[in-house]
C-alpha cells in the first residue's frame, strides 16, 4: 500500500510540473512568428487574425491548414485550445471590440451631404415645396390655339408621360383644329441618381423644355430652321430631389401671311412630341411616370455641379473621414460656386429691393443663411464675427454678403457635424443626416427650438415623419444597389452569338426591373425583408418578356409577371443581378457565391493567395460550370474560402449567363445542390435557388448582416460605438416589427439620436469638433 501511495505521489508531481500546455503557449510557439503577438500581423502575413468564423470552424481551419509550414502538426485539444485562445483574444467582434473600443468619430459632411445642405440651404429662401405622390405623371393643358390663352383651353388632365404621335389629327375632340393646336405640361420631375442628366425632346414642332429654370430654357426649338427633329439639353442634378420641369408645344399652320386659299390647300403637316432622359451612364428612355410629379408646388432648386473627390469607404461604407488637399480645395471652389449663385439671385432670396432698407434686408439674410448653415441659432459672437464685421467694412453691401457666404460654407461649423449629440439641434441634425444625408428641415428646428426632441417618442415621431421623404428614399436607394453590388452601372456585356437580343436597352430595361421590385418591397405596405428573398415575382415589360419566356404583347409596359414561380427567390435570382454575377458566355458560380457570402451573410472574405485565371468555358472539353470551377478551386490554399463560396453559387447554377431558367447544361442536367455551415449551428443543406432564400430570409446571420450594413450607411459610423448590444437589440426590434424595412430606419436613426453624455475623449477638440476661429 505504502509503495502504490508513493508511486501516486510521483505521477501527480509529474502531472503538475509538465501540465497540457494552454492555447497561448502554443500559439506563441506555432503560429506567433507568422501572424504577430496579438494577431496583428507580421511583414510577411500582413493581415490581422479578425473573422467570423465560430470556434468550432476555427478548430476544423487549424486542424487542416495550420502551420502552413508544417500542416496537420496542430490538431485535437491543441487545436481546440488555441482556436478558444485566438477567438476570445482577437479574433471574434467582441474580442476586437474590447481590444480596441470603437468610437463616434470626427466626420465632415460627405458629397451627398454637402450637396444636399447647400441645395436646402438656398431652397430655404425659396418657400416650401409640396406635392401629390400620387399624382404621378405631368399635368397637360390643351388648347385649341397657339397662344396658350385660358378662354382656348379645351383638355386638362395628367398624362404618365409624354409620348405622342397625333400623326395629321388632333390630340381631342372636333372643336380642336388638327393644324393649329398646342400645349403645356408642367409639373415636378424627380432626380433618381446625382450626376449630368441629358434631356431629350423630339418633335417635327416647336417646342421649349424649362428644367428647374422658369426663365431660360434648357432646349429651345420654338423657331426652328431644318429638318431636325431631336433636340437635347444637359444639366445637373441632385438625387432625392424634385425640380420643376416645364414642355410647350406647338403645331401651326404654315404660311401665315398665305390667303386663305392657299392656307386651305396647304398639305398636312403631322405633329408628334417625346419627352426623354438619359440617366447617368444609361441609355435614352421616355421618362416614367414613377419620376414625374403632376400636382404640386415645385420652386427652383439649386444644383451644386463643382466636382468633389470621393468619400473613403475603407471600412465598407461610406464617411467623411479625410481632409486631403484636394477635398479641402473642392469645398472651396464649392463654396465660390454657392456664393456667386445667390449673388445672382439675391434679389429674389433676400427680398432685397433698391430702398433704404436695402442694406437691412441683407444683414438679416446673412444671420437667417449663418443660422440655417450652421444648423442652430448663432450667438451673439458668431453673429458679431461672420456678418456684422462683414458690413462694418462698409463698401457695396453685396460684396458683404459674398464674404458672408464664403466665411460660412468653409467654417468648421457648417463642414463638420458633432461627434457626439448634446443638444436638441445635435439630435435634429442626426435624426435629418441619418435618415436623408440632408440638414434639418423647418420642422425638426422647429422642434428643438420648443423642446420636443428631448424623448424617445419626440425622435421616432419625427423620424416617421421624414422616412417617405424623396431624400430618404434616394439614400434607402444607394444603399441598396450598394448592399447588391450594382451601384456602378456594370456593363452586362454578352456574347450575342449565345444571347441574341441581349444589348444596352435590355440591360437598362433590366435595371428597371431591379428599381420597380425594390421600390414594391421597400415602399409597399409590409416592406417586409424578407419578400426581398421569397417573392416569386419580377417586373418585365414587352422587350423582357420576349427574352424571359412571358407571354406579354411587344409593346407591354412594365408590369408583374409570375417567372419559373417554383424556382425563382426574389434578388437572389433577378436577372440584373445574375448577369452581373457572371461572364459573357457562362455564369459564375464564384461571383456569386461571392456576393452572397459578403453582402447577404455579412462574411468578410479574404483575397485569393494568388491570382488565377478562370478555365476556358470548352476547357477541359464537356465539363459544366460547376465542374470547371470544382476542378479550379480543388488546391488546398484556395479550398478554404471557396469551400464556403462554391456551394451558395452552385444554387443558383439553373440560371445562365442572363438569367433565364435552365434544367441542363452540355447535355448534363444542372446540379444546384449545396451546403452552408454558419458560424454557429448546424449545416444548412439545399439544392436549388428558393432552398437557399427560404434559409437565407429566415437566418439570424442574414438579418444581422442587412441591420449592421443598413446601420452603417445611415449613420456612417461603426455600431459598437454605440453599445456593445445594439446589434442585437436592433435585430430583435426588427423581428418584433415583422421585419419591416421602415421601422428598422426609424429603430436606427432614434437609437443612434439620442441625446448622449458629451465625452472629450472620442474628440481630438474639448467637447466640440469646431475648431477656433477668431
Amino acid at each position: 500500500m505504502l509503495s502504490i501511495s508513493l508511486l501516486a505521489s510521483i505521477a501527480s508531481a509529474a502531472i503538475a510540473e509538465d501540465p497540457a500546455p494552454s492555447g497561448e503557449s502554443i500559439y506563441r510557439q506555432k503560429c506567433a512568428s507568422c501572424h504577430g503577438a496579438l494577431g496583428e500581423g507580421s511583414k510577411e502575413y500582413q493581415k490581422p487574425l479578425i473573422g467570423n468564423r465560430s470556434p468550432d470552424q476555427l478548430t476544423r481551419y487549424i486542424e487542416r491548414t495550420m502551420p502552413e509550414d508544417d500542416p496537420g502538426t496542430c490538431v485535437g485539444e491543441e487545436a481546440r485550445a488555441v482556436a478558444s485562445y485566438v477567438y476570445d483574444g482577437f479574433y471574434s467582434k467582441a474580442a476586437q471590440a474590447r481590444n480596441k473600443p470603437p468610437r463616434v468619430e470626427l466626420s465632415r459632411l460627405t458629397v451627398r451631404q454637402y450637396r444636399n445642405a447647400v441645395a436646402d440651404l438656398i431652397g430655404s429662401f425659396r418657400g416650401l415645396a409640396s406635392w401629390d405622390p400620387k399624382a404621378q405623371g405631368l399635368l397637360g393643358e390643351y388648347y385649341k390655339g397657339t397662344r396658350f390663352r385660358g378662354s382656348d383651353s379645351v383638355i386638362s388632365r395628367i398624362d404618365p408621360s409624354v409620348r405622342f404621335d397625333f400623326g395629321t389629327g388632333a390630340p381631342g375632340p372636333d372643336n380642336f383644329d388638327p393644324q393649329e393646336f398646342s400645349i403645356i405640361w408642367r409639373g415636378g420631375v424627380l432626380a433618381p441618381e446625382t450626376g449630368e442628366y441629358e434631356f431629350v425632346v423630339r418633335s417635327e414642332n416647336s417646342i421649349k423644355l424649362f428644367v428647374n429654370e422658369t426663365r431660360l430654357p434648357l432646349i429651345d426649338a420654338w423657331v426652328k430652321s431644318g429638318e431636325n427633329t431631336e433636340f437635347r439639353g444637359s444639366i445637373y442634378l441632385v438625387a432625392g430631389h424634385v425640380y420643376p420641369i416645364r414642355l410647350d408645344f406647338s403645331k401651326a399652320k404654315q404660311g401665315v401671311a398665305d390667303s386663305k386659299e392657299k392656307k386651305a390647300k396647304a398639305k398636312p403637316i403631322p405633329g408628334s412630341v417625346s419627352l426623354e432622359w438619359k440617366l447617368p451612364h444609361r441609355p435614352e428612355e421616355i421618362i416614367p411616370a414613377r419620376y414625374l410629379l403632376a400636382k404640386g408646388t415645385f420652386p427652383e432648386s439649386f444644383a451644386l455641379s463643382t466636382p468633389f473627390p470621393p468619400d473613403d469607404r475603407s471600412v465598407g461604407y461610406e464617411r467623411g473621414s479625410s481632409i486631403s488637399r484636394e477635398w479641402d480645395q473642392a469645398s472651396t471652389e464649392a463654396a465660390l460656386e454657392v456664393t456667386d449663385y445667390v449673388a445672382a439671385h439675391l434679389r429674389e432670396l433676400a427680398g432685397a429691393g433698391d430702398g433704404p432698407d436695402r442694406t437691412a434686408k441683407l444683414r438679416d439674410f446673412c444671420v437667417k443663411f449663418a443660422e440655417r448653415a450652421f444648423r442652430r441659432p448663432l450667438t451673439s459672437w458668431q453673429t458679431t464675427s461672420y456678418v456684422d464685421r462683414q458690413f462694418a467694412r462698409g463698401g457695396d453691401p453685396e460684396l458683404a454678403v459674398k464674404r458672408v457666404v464664403l466665411l460660412v460654407l468653409k467654417s468648421p461649423r457648417f463642414l463638420y457635424r458633432e461627434s457626439e449629440a448634446v443638444d436638441a439641434y445635435d439630435v435634429a441634425s442626426r435624426i435629418s443626416f441619418g435618415l436623408g444625408d440632408a440638414p434639418p428641415d423647418r420642422g425638426l428646428i422647429r422642434a428643438a427650438a420648443e423642446g420636443k426632441l428631448r424623448s424617445r417618442d419626440d425622435i421616432v415621431r419625427e423620424a416617421q415623419r421624414l422616412v417617405d421623404d424623396p431624400r430618404t428614399r434616394a439614400k434607402v436607394r444607394e444603399f441598396f444597389l450598394q448592399w447588391l453590388r450594382v451601384e456602378q452601372v456594370p456593363d452586362l456585356s454578352k456574347d450575342p452569338t449565345l444571347y441574341p437580343g441581349f444589348d444596352a436597352s435590355v440591360a437598362s430595361d433590366l435595371r428597371t426591373s431591379l428599381d420597380l421590385f425594390l421600390d414594391e418591397i421597400l415602399w409597399g405596405d409590409q416592406a417586409d425583408f424578407r419578400l426581398l428573398f421569397l417573392s416569386d415575382s419580377i417586373y418585365l415589360n414587352g422587350r423582357l418578356a420576349k427574352l424571359y419566356g412571358a407571354d406579354l404583347p411587344p409593346d407591354s409596359p412594365f408590369q408583374k409577371v409570375s417567372l419559373d414561380a417554383k424556382e425563382r427567390a426574389g434578388l437572389l435570382t433577378h436577372p440584373y443581378l445574375l448577369s452581373n454575377f457572371a461572364y459573357t458566355s457562362t455564369s459564375s458560380p464564384i461571383h456569386r457565391g461571392v456576393f452572397i457570402a459578403r453582402s447577404l451573410l455579412g462574411r468578410s472574405l479574404r483575397p485569393p493567395p494568388v491570382a488565377v485565371a478562370p478555365l476556358a468555358p470548352d476547357l477541359p472539353a464537356g465539363l459544366t460550370t460547376r465542374e470547371r470551377v470544382t476542378l479550379q478551386t480543388s488546391p488546398a490554399a484556395c479550398i478554404t474560402c471557396h469551400g464556403m463560396i462554391n456551394p451558395l453559387g452552385f444554387s443558383l447554377e439553373r440560371f445562365d449567363a442572363i438569367g433565364r431558367f435552365r434544367l441542363e447544361e452540355k447535355g448534363k442536367p444542372i446540379d444546384a445542390s449545396g451546403t452552408y455551415e454558419p458560424p454557429s449551428g448546424e449545416a444548412t443543406h439545399y439544392n436549388g435557388a428558393r432552398p437557399l432564400a427560404e434559409a437565407l430570409a429566415a437566418s439570424e446571420e442574414t438579418q444581422t448582416a442587412f441591420v449592421e450594413q443598413l446601420f452603417h450607411h445611415l449613420i456612417q459610423q461603426p455600431i459598437r460605438a454605440f453599445g456593445p448590444d445594439l446589434s442585437i437589440r436592433l435585430r430583435r426590434s426588427f423581428a418584433d416589427h415583422q421585419f419591416n424595412v421602415r421601422s428598422l430606419l426609424v429603430e436606427i436613426v432614434t437609437e443612434s439620436a439620442a441625446p448622449r453624455p458629451a465625452r472629450d475623449y472620442d474628440s481630438p477638440f474639448p467637447r466640440s469638433p469646431f475648431i477656433q476661429e477668431r
